[in-house]
C-alpha cells in the first residue's frame, strides 16, 4: 500500500506547487499592471469566504477524481505527472514580456488587432479577436507557443485535470462498438488547438484512430510538434471550420470537443453541433468540456460575470445562459448527461443507434 500512496502525495504535491504558482503569477501581474497602468486596475468585489472554500473544495474533488480514473486504469497514471517542462522554461519569460502590448490593447480597448504579416483573411469573423487579450488571438506561433501555459495559470494548475475528465465517459460511450477492431475506432477532437486533449486520448486509447481540426495553423503546427513525440499512428490533423467538417457523415465513433463552445456566438454552436452529430456514427457519442454555466453555479456569478472582461470573452456571456442540452436535442442527440468538474462543465451525448 505504501508505494501508491508515496504515489499520490507525489501528485497531490506536484499540483498544488502548480496552484501556488498560478496564484502567484496572478498576484503579481495584477500588482505589475497597476503599477503601470493604474487607470486599468480592476475593481473587483472580494470573493466571499464561503465562496473561496466552494471553490477549494471543487479544485480537491476534481483532482481526487483524477486520481481515481488513474488508478481505475482510465488511463495511464503516468498522465498525472505529464507537464510541458521544457515549454515551461522557454516560454514563461515570453509570458511577461507579452503583458505590456495585452495592457495597452485593453486600455484602447482594440479588441481585433493584429500584426501585418498575420493572414486574418477566411476567417469567420467572431474568430478574428484578440481572445484572452493574447498578441494576434490564435493565429501567430506566440501565441500558440504560450497558450497551454496561460490556460494552466488560468486555472491554477487544474485546466489539465479537467480536460482529462472527457476521457472516461469517451471510453464509456465507445463501449458500443466493442466488436470493432481497435484500430478502426476513429475519433475527432473538435478545435484541438495544441493538441493536448488528443494526447490524452493517444495515452488512454493507444490504438484509436485519432483526428483533429482547427481554424488556427499555428495551433496545428504547435499539435503536430506535440503529437510527433508520442510512438505510434500520428494523429491526422486538418485545418477546417467546424462549422463545414469535411467528412463523410456518421464517420467518427467518438467526438470531443474541449473550451470551445464558450468561444462561439450562439448561431455557430448550434452549427457546430449539428456538425458533430452529423459526423458521429448511430450510437456514437459526443462530448463537450466547457466552463460551469449559472444553472449549475449560481453561486459563482460573480466570477463568471467577471471573466469576459478581464479576459475578452465576448460571446462567454451569452455561454453561460445558453441551453446546450436543448441545442443537442434540437441536432438529435439523446440520453444527454451533464457533470461539473472544478470550473469546467460536461454534456455526454449519444447519436440514437
Amino acid at each position: 500500500m505504501e508505494v501508491p500512496n508515496l504515489t499520490k502525495l507525489t501528485y497531490q504535491t506536484f499540483q498544488q506547487s502548480k496552484n501556488y504558482f498560478g496564484l502567484a503569477h496572478k498576484i503579481l501581474s495584477s500588482q505589475l499592471r497597476n503599477l503601470v497602468y493604474p487607470t486599468l486596475e480592476q475593481k473587483t468585489k472580494p470573493i466571499p469566504n464561503e465562496v473561496v472554500l466552494k471553490l477549494q473544495e471543487r479544485l480537491n474533488q476534481v483532482l481526487e477524481t483524477d486520481w481515481q480514473d488513474a488508478q481505475k486504469g482510465v488511463y495511464p497514471e503516468s498522465l498525472l505527472f505529464d507537464n510541458p517542462w521544457e515549454d515551461f522554461f522557454r516560454y514563461y519569460p515570453l509570458v511577461w514580456l507579452d503583458f505590456p502590448q495585452m495592457w495597452e490593447r485593453v486600455k484602447q480597448q482594440n479588441y481585433q488587432d493584429f500584426s501585418p504579416e498575420i493572414d486574418t483573411d477566411g476567417y469567420p469573423s467572431y474568430y478574428v479577436q484578440n481572445f484572452h487579450h493574447q498578441s494576434n488571438g490564435y493565429l501567430s506561433d506566440l501565441s500558440a507557443n504560450l497558450y497551454d501555459l496561460q490556460v494552466e495559470i488560468l486555472f491554477g494548475g487544474a485546466a489539465d485535470p479537467m480536460r482529462r475528465r472527457i476521457l472516461a465517459p469517451l471510453k464509456q460511450g465507445l463501449k458500443a462498438f466493442d466488436s470493432v477492431p481497435p484500430r478502426q475506432v476513429r475519433i475527432l477532437d473538435v478545435a484541438c488547438g495544441t493538441g493536448r486533449t488528443l494526447k490524452m486520448i493517444r495515452a488512454a486509447l493507444p490504438q484509436a484512430s485519432l483526428f483533429g481540426t482547427d481554424l488556427s495553423p499555428a495551433y496545428l503546427r504547435k499539435a503536430n510538434e506535440l503529437l510527433s513525440q508520442i510512438p505510434g499512428e500520428l494523429p491526422q490533423l486538418l485545418q477546417a471550420n467546424a462549422e463545414e467538417l469535411p467528412y463523410l457523415d456518421n464517420y467518427f465513433h467518438g467526438v470531443t470537443s474541449v473550451f470551445l463552445f464558450h468561444e462561439l456566438p450562439a448561431i455557430a454552436r448550434q452549427s457546430i453541433i449539428e456538425q458533430c452529430f452529423r459526423v458521429t456514427k448511430p450510437g456514437g457519442v459526443f462530448i463537450i468540456c466547457d466552463s460551469i454555466q449559472l444553472s449549475d453555479s449560481p453561486e459563482l456569478e460573480q466570477m463568471m460575470d467577471f471573466f469576459p472582461e478581464a479576459f475578452h470573452e465576448p460571446y462567454y456571456r451569452h455561454y453561460t445562459t445558453d441551453d446546450l442540452v436543448e441545442r443537442l436535442h434540437r441536432a438529435g442527440f439523446e440520453n444527454i448527461e451533464m457533470q461539473i468538474h472544478f470550473m469546467s462543465k460536461y454534456f455526454i451525448a449519444h447519436k440514437p443507434a
